[in-house]
């Protein structure tokens, strides 16, 4: 793996000699390629596949496939690996952690909610030096394991799930799957603020959404479109006022800015969408504080793993978009 590297690289020690690591009941049935990958951070996905294709990754002694799963009391050998160390995040500044120390909603021993803030992504890239993940590692070091369960856009605010234990991962990720095919294993409910009066008949949206990239390759977007994957968002109108309306969706499928996009395809897309919205309207409230996407997740509604029974966590809509709605509601008098 010399070869790939610049000469100015450092290398990192941590993998410079041949390790064995252990597998936990926790890490059981995970395969062998996803499992190096997550923790071979900075080696590229087509090295990992390498080494195990030649043979160099052991598990228990015997070469296997990429598609092996592991399982509890296995014993993985890493050879050696020149790999280049990778810049430190950024260090997490005492006002973040004290707010996200603040924004727990729910915590037990396999997970946790957090009430994400606003203009913080979920995760560090492209850009961004410390998302809400890295932060959460950096306030909890003793944590032996922090995965985000699904994500939030960065300018949206409210519930997110963070796994604490494998094991709680599967299971969410599993009952976020059978969302999207129609069961009801894991609600989520969302506040928004849409430009107009929302359509007294449209309190349940079908209409199928094609994820698309682009010229540029990075930027997606998402149309309504025949050949698109069924989508289903349930709206309720919270509050009315002359040019905005107060709704809240429930998504009931899981699709790439499902919400924005069924607004957007009733007439009504969300205040501050600098990417499905109205120009105009939204440079126009900027001065009145709708700095931001008005798109809130509000609560969250889940079974835990075995026998456990269903939770519901809620967020409070928060400051930002609150100050909006109560301008709103004073300049109607």
């Amino acid at each position: 793996m010399s070869s790939q590297l610049p000469p100015s690289a450092k290398l990192d020690e941590r993998f410079a000699a041949v390790q064995y690591w252990p597998v936990d009941a926790d890490q059981a049935g995970q395969r062998i390629d996803n499992y190096l990958v997550a923790r071979l951070k900075g080696v590229p996905r087509t090295h990992v596949y390498k080494l195990l294709r030649k043979g160099e990754v052991r598990v228990n002694k015997g070469r296997i496939r990429a598609d092996y799963r592991l399982c509890a009391g296995d014993v993985v050998r890493l050879p050696p690996l020149k790999v280049a160390t990778k810049a430190p995040p950024k260090q997490l500044s005492q006002g973040l952690g004290r707010q996200l120390e603040g924004a727990v909603l729910y915590e037990d021993d396999g997970m946790l909610v957090v009430n994400k803030p606003p203009g913080l992504a979920v995760h560090g890239g492209s850009g961004v030096s410390l998302g809400l993940i890295e932060a959460l590692r950096q306030l909890r070091p003793q944590a032996r394991y922090l995965e985000l369960v699904h994500r939030l856009d960065r300018d949206t605010s409210g519930c997110i799930m963070i796994a604490k234990k494998r094991s709680y991962l599967r299971h969410l990720q599993q009952a976020l799957r059978e969302k999207s095919a129609g069961s009801d294993t894991i609600t989520k409910v969302y506040q928004a603020l849409v430009v107009g009066r929302w359509p007294a008949r449209a309190l349940e949206v079908k209409a199928p959404l094609l994820k698309l990239e682009q010229s540029d390759g990075r930027e997606r977007i998402v149309k309504v479109h025949p050949e698109g994957k069924r989508s289903l968002t349930r709206f309720n109108v919270l509050r009315e006022f002359r040019e905005f309306t107060l709704v809240e969706a429930r998504p009931m499928t899981g699709r790439t800015h499902q919400i924005r996009v069924h607004a957007q395809y009733k007439g009504c897309p969300l205040l501050g969408d600098e990417k499905y919205g109205d120009d105009a309207v939204n440079a126009s409230m900027r001065s009145r504080g709708a700095k931001r996407l008005f798109l809130h997740a509000s609560a969250l509604g889940f079974r835990l793993p075995g026998e456990g029974g269903w939770v519901t966590v809620e967020a409070p809509l928060s400051a930002d978009l609150q100050a909006v709605v109560e301008s709103l509601a004073q300049e109607e008098g």
